[in-house]
Formats: C-alpha cells, sequence, structure tokens
C-alpha cells in the first residue's frame, strides 16, 4: 500500500507528521517507542485493513519520532504531553471522538488521552502493555537503555534489552538523542492501579503471549472497568504488531461498539 505523504500540523510549536485517509468512523492510531507510523502501521497493514473495513483512519509520529519535531529536551516529553499532541490532531481535523489504537508507548499516551479527554475516546485498545504497566515505570530500568542509544555504535552495547532498542532504533533511522529524551521524560511517570480504575471508555488489552515484559494482559484488564482482555497466540513485543490474529480481535472489538 503506497501511503500519501504526511501532513503537519503544529502542536503547542512542535510539528506533528499525519496521514488522514478514509471515511467512516475515525480510528486514531498511536505508535510505540523508536517507530513511527509507517513501520507501526502501514507496514504491518493496519491502515490497509481498517480502511478495508470502512474505517477512516488517521496516524501520526508522535514528537521525537518519525518526520515530526525531534527536541533533545527531556522536559518536551511526558505521556500527558504527547496525548495532547494527539487531542489537538483531532482537534486539528475536526473529529469529535475517534476509537484509539494504541501501541507499547502509543497504548500508555492512548490511557492518558482516556484519563483526561475521555469524551474524545470512542474506545481504546492498548496493544503491547500488560499488569507491568502499574508495576513500573515504563522503561524502567531507563540507564542501560540510554546508554544503548548513546553509544557511538552497537559494537559498544552489551546490555540485551538495550541492543534490541538500539537495533530499532537504528533501523528506523531515529534520531537517538531525541528518544534518549524521550525516555528520560517518560521515565518520571508511573500509572498506578487506581489511575487504570479510573478509566472510563471501552477498553481491549491485547499483549503476545510470549511477550516477556508487558505482563499479562488479564492482570492490567482486571483493573480496567468492564475491560476485555486478549492474548495473541505464539507472538512476542516485536512480532505481536501486525500478527493477523491480533487484527482480527481489535477489528471485532471494535465492530462490538457498534457503527
Amino acid at each position: 500500500m503506497v501511503c500519501p505523504l504526511p501532513q503537519t500540523f503544529a502542536s503547542d510549536d512542535v510539528d506533528i507528521a499525519f496521514t488522514d485517509e478514509g471515511e467512516g468512523l475515525p480510528t486514531l492510531l498511536i505508535h510505540g517507542f523508536g517507530s513511527n507510523f509507517r513501520v507501526n502501521w502501514l507496514s504491518t497493514s493496519w491502515i490497509r485493513d481498517l480502511l478495508a473495513a470502512g474505517r477512516r483512519v488517521i496516524a501520526f509520529d508522535n514528537r521525537g519520532h518519525g518526520e515530526s519535531g525531534k527536541s533533545h529536551d527531556r522536559d518536551a516529553y511526558s505521556f500527558q504531553i504527547m496525548a495532547e499532541d494527539a487531542r489537538r490532531l483531532l482537534d486539528h481535523l475536526g473529529v469529535a471522538s475517534a476509537d484509539v489504537i494504541g501501541y507499547s508507548m502509543g497504548a500508555r499516551i492512548t490511557v492518558g488521552l482516556a484519563l483526561t479527554h475521555s469524551e474524545r475516546v470512542r474506545s481504546a485498545v492498548l496493544g503491547g502493555v500488560g499488569g507491568a504497566m502499574v508495576r513500573r515505570a515504563m522503561f524502567e530500568p531507563a540507564e542501560p537503555l540510554l546508554t544503548a542509544l548513546r553509544a557511538v555504535s552497537l559494537d559498544e552495547v552489551t546490555d540485551p534489552r538495550g541492543r534490541t532498542y538500539r537495533t530499532f532504533a537504528d533501523q528506523t533511522k531515529s534520531d537517538r538523542e531525541a528518544l534518549a529524551a524521550c525516555v528520560e521524560g517518560l521515565s518520571r511517570e508511573r500509572l498506578t492501579p487506581a489511575d487504570a480504575q479510573r478509566i472510563s471508555v471501552p477498553v481491549l488489552v491485547a499483549v503476545g503471549s510470549e511477550d516477556r515484559g508487558a505482563g499479562s494482559a488479564e492482570a492490567l484488564a482486571a483493573l480496567i472497568p468492564g475491560a476485555e482482555a486478549f492474548v495473541i497466540p505464539g507472538r512476542d513485543h516485536m512480532k505481536a504488531v501486525g500478527d493477523r490474529v491480533h487484527k482480527a480481535a481489535v477489528l471485532a472489538f471494535l465492530k462490538r461498539q457498534g457503527v
């Protein structure tokens, strides 16, 4: 699928790159750390499949990522700041509310949007995050990841988790110092069980059965009133994203919300 060149808009003086395609119920896609909308949603055929389901699909590059603005200041990053980028994009497009699908870091941003602007979130899909999201801050411990991102070359990185993130950052040709600032900013925040219990929109939590870092989908769903859990069979954190069974479960969940 060929994606048109992204448009841009200013969110609190940060240029945010986005794409907006199709007609029907709006679906907002929020990608994970070190990724971008092309890698997370276009190359995995999410955009194609959502369009085929008769939906309007809006996807964007988070600040610090892809073709959006890339500050090297950690104070430019927090989950709430990044949730406000999403909210401002909906404002820019005149979209009153959307079904929001977030993966990994994008799922945590989706939670921030649902907590502060629940009227803008028709439903939420939290992919790649489970019970660990309320046990520790994202990226904790952050130091091995920061060391990996700031290393001169991958050869210097010995921490396995750090190597995974550094390799992905290199593959996506990311601004590694912007990613490091993002890690520093986001690592200061933690979602509590009480926060999860305040989520008031329909939620699907989807986690790969082999995703060792996310924690269980069932544990997180149990904290969110009325939430559903789905385990993506045989998939780890990276391979779960574009899994066909995963997509089918999400599309079925969206359909249950009513057209």
